[in-house]
Order: structure tokens, then C-alpha cells, then sequence
């Protein structure tokens, strides 16, 4: 069978021949979609500051509502997406963002704006777990980082397409505004605008996916290759097939059975510590350009974009280095391990940002700390795949992603208070060591990242 498989990976050399990137083409669009949703508030908010009056600690508040929500939407519907499968899981959570998405523009004052903020989070909780449930099934082992890279390639669109597209959308509508021929303002706009975006993802997505098993467009040889790849599922405890409330009472059960594996601490516990610095350079760019570089909108709307074209880069180098350390003979251990290191190693070049008197170097720092940033992502967050069964992606992805959005949740206040009363330099500091903490949770938590055969 491994000969067979070898030799369909060299005679089917065309990705744009194989369905399954075609795959991973719709997750990086969806992930990208769900950045431009959920960044449209921090690129717009010079604008919304100054029209409420927030201070960078309200600012904070509000954004930590998205956050607790999506920490929590991770724990908590993980195992429904193991339950019922990726593509009704994406598909309901896509519409529903979309229409979360919408009502940033309705919202009058903190609270408002923190409940748009809460149902946005706890619907785009889903996407992540989804997506790499998704990538465990389409994908074989020694393709998973380049598609994992697809997908956090994802997150650097959406942030860079977000910047312009915002400050254009805003732009446009204002002067719209002002002739009496839109109701919407400028900011309004740019929630209303980019929410239709999602519901053509969702047309499209219902319309063309299904699993490899069950696919009639897919080629005999590709599904070979994919299906003679899965991990075994002889760990993977029993699934409920009973009501919803029976799926939910058993539950924790489920949750405690993959929390006996000192790998899923150690996931959980590299996201805790790493994921904050994403989420501060994702949320306060713009305000940073603003506040300490003088930048009006139309400066944001490219400077913020610096940093995630540096991001997506970061990303599918990432991805493809992975793949062909694999392929060279090393160990899917060795490879993963060695990239989650150059990337925590090259995140601290952010620091920099906050010392230096030119406001491109400063650009440009950020953008070089957050491609290590994503470089350590694009191996780090498929291990989930390459340790348990594909059953349980879902649940441990989630449970380790809501570990890191719950600590980025409990730093936005604190960020938004040091910045008051103090300045951003006290944050970038912090922001240098995190990824270092969190590689070294992966090294001494998960000693070897091979699928999981017996308790440790």
C-alpha cells in the first residue's frame, strides 16, 4: 500500500488537479472572511472611540467580550462538532457570525458593542476546530502542515484585505452619509458590508462539500492516498449517538478522558501562554498607529496591512518547510518541533517596534515578530491531528484553542489599562517572551508527537 501511495504523490504533481487543496482553498477563504468580520471593529476604531468617547480601557472591555465568548464556544462545542460533522458545524456558524457581524452597526455604546462582540466570538469559535477536523480528514499525515498552513494563511488575509477594504467601505459611505443618500455612517458600513461575504461561503460551501468517503468528484488514486493515512481510532473513547442532552451530559466525561493525556495539557498550556501576543498585535495595531505614530485612516488603512502580508508569509513558509522536512525522512516530531521553535525564537523581533523613531521600521518590526508567530502556528496547530484520532481533533483543538482566548481575553483590560496609564512598552515586553513560554510547553509536555496508542 506504501508504494502504491508513494506513487500517486509523484505522478499527481498539479495541486489545482487534487480536490483536496481545493479544500483547503475554502478553509483559508472562510478563516480569512471571519478575520475580515472580526477586525473591522479595530480598524474602525479611531473612529468609534472618538464619536462614544472609549478609553483604551473600555476598548479593552469590549474587546475581551469576543474573546470569553470564543474561549468558550471552543471548550464547549467542540465535541458538537465531532458529533455532527464539519460541514453543517461551519455552515451554521458562518451564517450566524455573519448576522453577529452585521449588528456592530446597531450597537449605541460599550454594552452594545460588547453584546455584538460576545455573539460574533461564540460563533466564530466553531471555525478553527472545524477547519483542522477537516484537514484530519482530507488530508494525509505528511500534508497537514502545508494545509494547516492554508489556514492560517486565512488569518494574514483577513487582516490584510481588512485595513483597506474597511478604510475604503467607511470612505465610501461616509460621503454617502453626507449627501443624504446612505443612513449608515462610515463605521456602520463596515460591519453591514463584509457580513454578505460570509452567507456566498456558506452557498458555496453546502453546494460543493463532502467527505473523501462519500465524494463522487474525487479521483480513486487522491483517495487512496488520503484514506491509507487515517490514525487509527482504537483510543478514542465511546461517542454518544443519543439526544443533544445526552451528547452534552456525557460531555465532560469526554473532556476529562483526553485531559488524562499529558498532550492535551500541553496544548492547552502553549496556547495559554502564547496566544495573547497574536491578539494584541491583531486588535491594537491600529490603535497603536493612531495613538503613537499620529496615523489618520488612510495611514492604518496600509501600515496595518504590513504586519499580516509579513503573516501570511510566515504561514505557508511555515506549512511548506514542515512538509518537506517530513519529506526529506524526518520524523513528523523532529520536523514539527523544529519549526515550533524558529517561530518562537523569531517572535521576540516585534519588540523592537515600540524603541524605534521611524514609523515603517516600526511597521516592519511588528510584521517580522508576527511571521515567526505564524511560523510556529502553521506546525503547532496541527499536532492535534498528528497525536489523536480524528474523532477527538474537534474537542482537543477547541479545548486548547478556548485555553488561549480565555488568557488573551483576561489580558485586553490590562492592556488597555497600561496603556492608559502608562504606555504600550510595558506590552510589547511582554508580548517578546510569550511564544518562548509556549514552545517550551510543547517540549516538555508532548515529548513525542506521534498518534497516541497507549496512556502515557
Amino acid at each position: 500500500m506504501m508504494r502504491r501511495v508513494q506513487s500517486v504523490t509523484s505522478i499527481a504533481p498539479r495541486w489545482w488537479t487534487q480536490k483536496r487543496w481545493w479544500v483547503a482553498i475554502m478553509l483559508c477563504a472562510v478563516t480569512m472572511i471571519g478575520y475580515i468580520d472580526r477586525l473591522a471593529l479595530s480598524v474602525a476604531a479611531p473612529l468609534i472611540r472618538s464619536e462614544f468617547g472609549f478609553t483604551n480601557e473600555q476598548y479593552g472591555f469590549i474587546t475581551a467580550a469576543f474573546l470569553v465568548t470564543y474561549a468558550a464556544g471552543q471548550l464547549l462545542l467542540g465535541p458538537l462538532i465531532d458529533r455532527f460533522g464539519s460541514k453543517r458545524s461551519l455552515s451554521l456558524a458562518v451564517f450566524w457570525w455573519s448576522v453577529a457581524a452585521a449588528l456592530h452597526a446597531f450597537a449605541r455604546g460599550v454594552w452594545g458593542f460588547f453584546a455584538a462582540r460576545a455573539m460574533l466570538g461564540i460563533t466564530e469559535a466553531i471555525n478553527f476546530p472545524a477547519a483542522y477536523k477537516v484537514v484530519a480528514e482530507w488530508f494525509p499525515r505528511a500534508e497537514r502542515s502545508m494545509a494547516s498552513g492554508f489556514i492560517t494563511a486565512g488569518t494574514g488575509l483577513g487582516a490584510i484585505v481588512a485595513p483597506p477594504l474597511i478604510a475604503l467601505i467607511i470612505g465610501i459611505f461616509d460621503g454617502l452619509h453626507a449627501r443624504g443618500w446612505s443612513p449608515a455612517q462610515g463605521w456602520q458600513a463596515a460591519f453591514i458590508v463584509p457580513a454578505a461575504l460570509g452567507l456566498i461561503w456558506v452557498w458555496l460551501w453546502n453546494r460543493h462539500f463532502k467527505l473523501p468517503e462519500a465524494d463522487p468528484t474525487l479521483g480513486a488514486e487522491e483517495r487512496a492516498l488520503i484514506l491509507a493515512d487515517r490514525p487509527a481510532e482504537s483510543v478514542a473513547p465511546p461517542t454518544s449517538t443519543g439526544s443533544m442532552g445526552e451528547e452534552l451530559r456525557g460531555y465532560f466525561g469526554r473532556l476529562g478522558y483526553w485531559f488524562s493525556y499529558r498532550q492535551t495539557w500541553g496544548l492547552a498550556l502553549s496556547r495559554f501562554t502564547g496566544d495573547g501576543a497574536f491578539y494584541f498585535l491583531a486588535f491594537w495595531i491600529p490603535n497603536y498607529l493612531a495613538d503613537e505614530r499620529g496615523f489618520g485612516l488612510a495611514q492604518i488603512a496600509w501600515a496595518a496591512a504590513i504586519p499580516f502580508i509579513f503573516a501570511d508569509l510566515g504561514s505557508l513558509a511555515g506549512g511548506y518547510a514542515g512538509q518537506r522536512l517530513i519529506k526529506s525522512g524526518l520524523s513528523v516530531d523532529t520536523s514539527r518541533k523544529a519549526m515550533i521553535w524558529v517561530g518562537a525564537l523569531m517572535a521576540p523581533l516585534a519588540l523592537p517596534a515600540v524603541y524605534v523613531d521611524s514609523a515603517l521600521l516600526a511597521v516592519l518590526c511588528m510584521g517580522l515578530g508576527i511571521f515567526g508567530i505564524q511560523v510556529k502556528s502553521a506546525s503547532l496547530f496541527t499536532v492535534p491531528a498528528d497525536v489523536f484520532p480524528p474523532a477527538a481533533v474537534g474537542t482537543v483543538w477547541g479545548a486548547s484553542g478556548a485555553a488561549g482566548s480565555f488568557a488573551a481575553a483576561m489580558s485586553q483590560p490590562v492592556i488597555g489599562w497600561t496603556i492608559d496609564h502608562y504606555s504600550y512598552e510595558p506590552v510589547f515586553v511582554a508580548v517578546a517572551s510569550m511564544h518562548i513560554a509556549s514552545a517550551l510547553c510543547v517540549m516538555l509536555l508532548v515529548r513525542k508527537i506521534e498518534p497516541i496508542t497507549q496512556r502515557n
